[in-house]
């Protein structure tokens, strides 16, 4: 069967081939709200769990993690290695809206999970609003003829 001829993906392939180093590989990520936390779920396949680091700065989320060659010092003869090694790391920007202190990281077949909290004052709230009717108070006072004609009780 012949391949059919693409030159936009043929010169594609070939930048990304020539470009590609550890560093510029990407740690592939998946980001969403679940409710009152924001889950991260980035690709770590034949990372060393040992090597994952995670730390927040200045509201600013880094993720290392390295991933060695097994093959790294034996004497082979290469005939393609796709499969980069070395440090990778991500950052992500978090706003003042999540609790840093709750941050959670789980990695499990090969992917690390992080679970970020929605901090307590940014949650969204319900203000009950109280309604008082202004009220007419009128004092009716009754007097009798007896108190009219003697008013000390004399």
């Amino acid at each position: 069967m012949a391949t059919r001829f693409d030159p936009i993906r043929d010169l594609d392939r070939f930048f990304s081939e020539v470009t590609r180093t550890p560093n510029s590989t990407s740690l592939p990520m998946d980001l969403y709200r679940d409710g009152e936390v924001f889950v991260a779920r980035i690709d770590m396949p034949g990372v060393d769990p040992s090597s994952i680091d995670v730390d927040v700065e200045d509201r600013t989320l880094t993720v290392r993690a390295q991933r060695q060659s097994e093959v790294a010092d034996k004497d082979v003869k290469w005939l393609t290695r796709e499969r980069t090694t070395g440090t990778y790391a991500r950052q992500l920007t978090l706003g003042n809206r999540v609790a840093l202190d709750r941050i959670q990281a789980d990695y499990q077949d090969g992917v690390l999970s992080l679970t970020i909290p929605v901090a307590e004052e940014a949650r969204p709230r319900k203000i009950n609003v109280s309604h008082s009717s202004p009220t007419r108070v009128t004092e009716v006072v009754e007097t009798s003829p007896a108190q009219d004609e003697n008013p000390a009780g004399a």
